[in-house]
């Protein structure tokens, strides 16, 4: 990897806003699937945007299924 393309992949995640609130968390899943994302497509989508607390996210999951 180059070093122009390191740092701003660096910068990109450096910005990342976290999600550990069940609350936050859920609305990010809804406006996700709002998009058309699937079910497996969520986890991936939702970590190349977002800092998210993974036991959380699996519990808010695990709740909504």
């Amino acid at each position: 990897m180059e070093w122009g393309h390191f740092m701003e992949r660096f910068l990109e995640d450096y910005q990342k806003r976290r999600l550990t609130e069940r609350f936050d968390i859920l609305t990010a899943i809804n406006i996700l699937k709002s998009r058309g994302l699937e079910d497996d497509e969520l986890i991936h989508e939702i970590t190349r945007v977002f800092y998210v607390d993974l036991d959380t996210y699996n519990e808010v999951v695990k709740a909504a299924a």
